[in-house]
């Protein structure tokens, strides 16, 4: 694996003008990676065959406003997300139109997540909303859909692989889960139980489900303050026993090494392929001059604990870095600079339950590639071929590959 990706180098660029399309906001590979998408800052979608770097299309009008993010439903239906508060539905097969464009949110909608099983749609937005879409009754007029979960301050959302859980990232700090995941039933003020609210150090055991039962109702996520709840509000026994019942939220803030007194912004939040870990970058709301930007791998079971942890300088401030995991989740590319940087936890990319540290421990460096002339603000592992690509707030794509 080392010697693989030690290999790689930058191949075919696909440059894009920066006038017509703006920054790359998202990277999207479809399942069997036949296609690469790209999000655009001003307002398109653009499609290239990521093998020979040709441009298949693109959709010069997707939205009306800025692309933030595309996810593919399976090989030829993906679907995309704007700050023009819509979802569009798209098939490979024609293009040249939209299967349909779905209304709900009322500000920025910025992720997209789906269940395969139920064939649910999951959006997140600014407006601090969750929504469900049911693709299986879609028209030309869009598909029947209810709000789900709310919060304030709401930065990303994203599914398990299994989907039997759902993490939410905020602004504030906090990383919610919902555990034992129900789509079907909505969530309103009041009506889960909470399992607990704390503070996650490197010290808990993250194998661990931790002393307390199932909580009662309540979360900061609908108080007027971004305060955790209080003491008196998790006294109150689930009125199920012998287990947590379903959609039980889990309030939790993460510690980061060194910021235990400043504020910390959730940026970006991925889960490894295998549901294993949840890869957190994190930002200092009170640092002005430096935003430290530590990639922190921890276990998204019932308690927490830190695994890895690498620090960032913040190089584009202002604008969220996508990082990812490999497919086989031994590593991460992460955004560092006008390149990119690819992590693992060892220096032998080892399987995360192999190397398994007893305390926090850095990421190791397998890798810098450098082949931007501006910014990179994401960047993806091909789901089928050794391959990553990356893109940058001037516009261009790269494309890295092993040459021997």
């Amino acid at each position: 694996m080392t010697g693989l990706y030690g290999a790689i180098q930058p191949a075919d660029s696909v440059s894009l003008s920066t006038r017509t399309h703006g920054a790359v906001f998202n990277l999207e590979y479809s399942p069997d990676g036949s296609v690469l998408t790209v999000a655009c800052e001003q307002t398109e979608v653009l499609l290239f065959d990521p093998i020979s770097s040709k441009h298949i299309k693109t959709l010069s009008e997707a939205h009306e406003d800025c692309v933030n993010n595309i996810r593919f439903l399976d090989n030829r239906l993906f679907a995309t997300c704007s700050d023009d508060t819509t979802i569009a539905l798209w098939d490979l097969r024609k293009l040249n139109t939209k299967v349909c464009t779905l209304h709900g949110h009322t500000s920025w909608v910025k992720n997209i997540e789906y269940d395969t099983n139920t064939r649910l749609l999951v959006t997140s937005g600014f407006d601090g909303n969750v929504i469900i879409w049911d693709t299986n009754r879609c028209t030309e007029d869009g598909c029947p859909h209810k709000k789900f979960f709310h919060t304030r301050f709401l930065m990303r959302m994203r599914l398990t692989p299994d989907c039997s859980k759902m993490l939410i990232s905020t602004s504030s700090g906090y990383l919610l889960i919902l555990h034992d995941l129900d789509l079907n039933k909505s969530l309103e003020v009041g009506s889960y139980p909470i399992l607990r609210a704390r503070r996650t150090t490197s010290s808990s055991d993250i194998t661990s489900s931790g002393s307390s039962g199932p909580r009662a109702v309540g979360s900061p996520c609908h108080q007027n303050n971004s305060g955790p709840p209080s003491e008196k509000t998790l006294s109150r026994p689930s009125q199920r026993e012998g287990g947590s019942p379903r959609n039980s939220l889990e309030v939790l803030t993460p510690e980061v090494p060194g910021e235990r007194d400043r504020g910390n912004c959730i940026t970006s939040l991925q889960l490894h392929p295998k549901g294993w870990a949840t890869l957190l970058r994190c930002s200092s709301n009170t640092d002005d001059q430096e935003e430290g930007a530590p990639v922190r791998p921890v276990s998204p079971r019932c308690s927490l604990r830190l695994t890895h942890c690498i620090e960032e300088a913040n190089v584009g401030r202002g604008y969220i870095k996508e990082l990812c995991f490999s497919p086989d989740g031994r590593m991460i590319s992460s955004p560092h600079g006008f390149g990119i940087r690819l992590l693992g936890f060892d220096a032998h990319c080892s399987e995360l339950v192999d190397c398994l540290p007893r305390e926090a421990s850095p990421l190791r460096e397998i890798r810098s590639l450098y082949s931007h002339n501006d910014v990179v603000l994401t960047t993806k592992f091909s789901p089928t071929h050794c391959q990553i690509a990356s893109g940058c707030l001037s516009g261009r794509v790269a494309l890295y590959q092993p040459k021997f």
